[in-house]
Formats: structure tokens, sequence, C-alpha cells
């Protein structure tokens, strides 16, 4: 690396780059990187499922339907070679999207319904009947199992990762602050297949003129950023805003790293905002990043709203026997049945939350409430050993049983599946600005926040959670959020 480098104004400036011996190793890494191995795992594992789900949906219709099987046979194929060119087509294989978001299931679907789409016109133009069981029951059912396929890999990629295999291998360009922020995120949610192993700063150190921020290595300042990214130690640059950093020197480093494996990713600094309400536009060239306004009115919340009451009402219907086991349960242990408590809802209207009582009938467990508020989600799972909780309490605490009543809440109109949780009202009282943001929306019987798979978060982290909900729901997150609850409870994970 020269002793010197050229800034934005065409000046020669000395380079940041600390002496080696006051700087920290890049680490050491395995070049066969594992990130593209478990890519092409992952995309094998996919193309199989896919097209697996064409054939086993062919072979159902061959059983139940009218057709003969060598008519199934020789529209199968043809069928399944339409399908796979439409799943190709729709990208549902590229490795970009893989364990991303709803990307990956979007793209799927949208393959399968080409396909379909496809077939109808065939049928249509050769007037051949034999294609509209095709189009309406089995590319449907395909599509349907290519999902779940497509789900039981995620969830293997995500157990790998948890284990800390099929990592994407990130050098953090930024702040100290930004650094150790992306540090923070990735530890948190090590399923999105991101550890930062190196960093660079505008200084080429940590803080208090140290090596590490965050536990991860100071390998160089800004002008050491071209260098290591090339060095294909890196699976992907990670840039933040950072005094120093010009848009010209990202756009050098992003022509540098043209035709590496190295992904460049950029931090626009908008925190909890993502998903749908991002998108990339343009302006003569220059790429901008639009911002839409989170969706708190309209169809798509009338749609949650009634889709809330007519699950609440089919739940409460479908777990009738079990909630009049429950009470007699509670009323045998002794104390009233239920517990009612005074909640803050969407608007800052206040309402009560129902409950089947789960500790001694003599105030405390008001008084745990407000511990359980006070300190995040971590007390909820401490209580369990609490004296002050029955018997019958612990089992209902276990498997969540306790929330049930609050279906009762949801075909009221005060509550939501899921949303943020329901504070109090002295919480409320003390909320800043942003904690406000959480009363926009109708609280929850689970959210983010009771997913998350952790038991010790805190006020922060809980806030941060409600509010990334908040900025950022869709159905589809609504839905997802309830399966991860559903499999949460018949684990028995407690309180998610």
């Amino acid at each position: 690396m020269s002793s010197e480098a050229l800034d934005v104004e065409g000046a020669l400036r000395p380079a940041l780059v600390p002496p080696a011996e006051h700087r920290a190793p890049v680490p050491q890494v395995d070049r066969r990187r594992p990130g593209p191995r478990w890519q092409r795992w992952y995309r094998t594992g996919a193309v199989v499922s896919d097209l697996l789900a064409v054939a086993v949906s062919s072979a159902l219709y061959a059983q139940w339907g009218q057709a003969s099987l060598q008519v199934v046979l020789v529209i199968g194929a043809v069928v399944l070679v339409l399908t796979g060119a439409a799943l190709g087509v729709a990208r549902a294989w590229d490795p970009m999207v893989f364990g991303h978001g709803s990307a990956e299931f979007s793209r799927v679907l949208r393959g399968f319904l080409g396909a379909a789409v496809i077939v109808a016109l065939v049928s249509l133009a050769s007037q051949l009947p034999a294609g509209r069981p095709w189009v309406f029951g089995v590319l449907p059912i395909a599509g349907v199992i290519a999902t779940a396929g497509r789900l039981v890999l995620r969830g293997e990629l995500h157990r790998r990762r948890r284990a800390g295999a099929a990592m994407a291998r990130v050098l953090a360009v930024g702040t100290e602050e930004s650094v150790g922020a992306l540090v923070a995120q990735t530890c948190r949610a090590p399923h999105e297949g991101w550890t930062v192993v190196a960093a660079c700063t505008p200084t080429g150190r940590g803080p208090d003129d140290g090596h590490l921020v965050a536990g991860v290595p100071v390998v160089g300042d800004l002008d050491a950023v071209a260098v290591l990214s090339r060095s294909r130690q890196f699976d992907a640059v990670s840039v933040a805003q950072a005094p120093g950093w010009t848009p010209r020197r990202l756009q050098q480093l992003a022509w540098d790293l043209e035709g590496s494996e190295t992904e460049l990713v950029v931090d626009p600094g908008l925190m909890e905002v993502a998903g749908p309400r991002l998108h990339v536009d343009s302006l003569d060239g220059l790429p901008l990043l639009r911002l839409t306004h989170p969706t708190f009115t309209g169809a798509s919340r009338l749609l949650k709203e009634l889709l809330d009451r007519i699950a609440a009402l089919l739940l409460l219907v479908l777990l009738a026997p079990v909630l009049l086991v429950v009470a007699v349960a509670v009323a045998f242990d002794g104390g009233p049945v239920f517990f009612r408590q005074a909640r803050v809802g969407v608007g800052g209207r206040e309402f009560k939350m129902i409950k089947f009582r789960s500790m001694v009938p003599n105030g405390d467990e008001l008084r745990a409430e407000l511990l359980e508020s006070n300190e995040g989600a971590g007390p909820m799972f401490k209580m369990r050993s609490d004296p002050r909780v029955t018997c019958v309490g612990r089992t209902l605490r276990r498997f969540s049983l306790d929330e049930l009543p609050q279906l009762l809440n949801v075909v009221g109109g005060t509550m939501s599946l899921v949303g943020p949780r329901p504070p109090l009202p002295v919480e409320v009282a003390g909320y800043a600005p942003e904690a406000r943001r959480r009363l926009l929306v109708k609280p929850g019987m689970t959210g983010l926040w009771q997913v998350s798979g952790r038991s010790d978060l805190s006020w922060e982290e809980t806030l941060r959670l409600d509010l990334r909900y908040v900025e950022n729901w869709t159905l589809a997150l609504d839905a997802r959020i309830l399966v991860l609850t559903a499999r949460a409870v018949l684990r028995g994970d407690g309180a998610y």
C-alpha cells in the first residue's frame, strides 16, 4: 500500500494507515470460502425441492384424478419443464435471496404462477380441457409443497448459522459507533448469516486508541478499504457513513469489486426501516432511496382487523374445551378465574386486558406485571420459579395458556393477534416521543419480541423490536410471527 493517497480534490495527503507494528492483523480465514459452499448446497436443495413438488403433486393427481396414467406422465413431464423454466425466469434459484426475508418465497410463488399462466394459455389456444386440473389443482398444490420445502431448507440454514457455519465474513467500514452497532446486530441475529471479522475506521484505531471495536480487530483506516476488499478474505464489505468517506470513494470501491465474489453493502442509516417501505429510485443517474410512509390506515388495515376478529372467533370456538378445563382448574386453585388489568392500546386509550390468573390472589400479580414491564421480557421467564405462581399457573405459563382469554380482547377490538406488547399506564406516562410510536397500532397477543428466541431482552431491545414491527408491518410479517409463535408454544417455550 502506498504511503500517500489521492483525495477527492486531487491533492496528496498522508495516508492514515497505521504502521504495521500498531495494526491488528487481518484474521486468517479459510480460502475455500464456506459462503459459496453453503449457497451451492442450498441451491441444489431448492431446485430438487421445487421440481419434486411438481412431481409429487402430479402423482397425487394420477392417484385421485380422472386422467389416465399415460396422459398424466406426458403432461406432467411438460409441466415439469415449464415450471423449471418459469422458476428460472422468476430467479427463484438466485443465491441473493436464499434465506433472506419474504423475497425468496415471493419468487417461488411467482414462478409457479407463471407456469400456471403458460399452461392455461396453451390449453386455451389448443382448446384442450385437460389443462384445467393442472392450472387450478396440480400447480397450486405444487406451489404449497415447494414453499414448505423452502421452509425446511431455511430452517436447516438457520440451524447451521446458529452453530457458526454458513456465515458471510464481513469487513465493516465506518465510525467506531457504527461498527459497534453492526457487530451487536449481527450477534443478535446470527440466522441472517453475517459475522464481522474485521473493521476499518477513519483513524485506523478503535476506542481509546486500541486495536479492537466491539471485539473485532481494526485492520486499517479508510485508505486501506480498497486493498483489503480485494484480498479475497471477505464475502462482503459493509460501508456506513464516516468522516472522510465520500461518494467518489464509494463509487471507486464498487468499481474495484467488480468481477469479484465480494459484495458491497451500504448502510443508509435508517434504523428499523426495511422491507416494503424502501424503494430504489434514480434521478438523472443518481441512485436514491425512496422511503414510503408506514401503513396505519386503509384497506390493508381493515383487512387485518377483519382477519384478526375472524381468527379470534374461530380459535375461541376450537379452543372452547381447553378454555373450560383451564377455567375449572384455576377456580379449584382458589380465587378468581380471570385477572384483569388496565393496559394502554392504540391512540393511548386504556382497556382491560384479560388473562387466566396464574398467581396467588393477593395483589402480587400486579407487582409481577410491573416488574415484567420495567425489566423487559426476562422476569417473565424467571417468575416460573416464583413462589407466588400457583401450581396451575406454572403449567399455564409454560404453554402460554394464561394468555388465551386475550382472544376476547381481539374480538372486542382492543387488541390484535400480532402487535407491540400492551404497555401499562405507568409505562406510557414516562414514554419518550420515540416510544409513543408503539401506540400507533393495536397491541398484540404476540409480537416480534416474543418470538425473538431470547429471554433476557432489555427495555431498549423490546422497544426496538416493537418499533420495527410498527414501521414495517405487513400481513406477511403477521403470518410469520404467528407461525413462530405456534411453534414456540407447542415446544413449551413459555412466553414464546
